[in-house]
């Protein structure tokens, strides 16, 4: 089933999120590479696809898991959430409706 892992980052989060992104991608691809990735990404400070130094408020990712368990267990290994990126993350059960 799909899993929506939604994030929201702590303030001024952006060198954290930096010195983590590798590692973080690093995840993200692994999950790719096994064809379980639907989507990917962090959600801009303000109205800009490059915010630059307003850095980002949070994340998205929606993945395929065996369970809720599964999907809160890798969530919570997550490289942000070990950087302190992250000041919550939420996982909840998603169902792709469109496209």
């Amino acid at each position: 089933m799909l899993y929506a892992i939604i994030a929201t980052d702590v303030e001024n989060s952006l060198d954290n999120r930096l010195a983590a992104r590798p590692a973080h991608l690093a995840r993200l691809e692994a999950l790719k590479q096994e064809g379980r990735l639907l989507l990917a990404g962090p959600h801009p400070a303000i109205d800009s696809n490059d915010p630059g130094p307003a850095g980002f408020s949070g994340s998205l990712i929606v993945a395929e898991f065996d369970s809720l368990a599964a999907a809160q267990s890798w969530a919570d290994a997550d490289p942000y959430r070990a950087a302190g990126v992250y000041a919550s993350v939420v996982v909840k059960p998603f169902k792709k409706v469109l496209p």
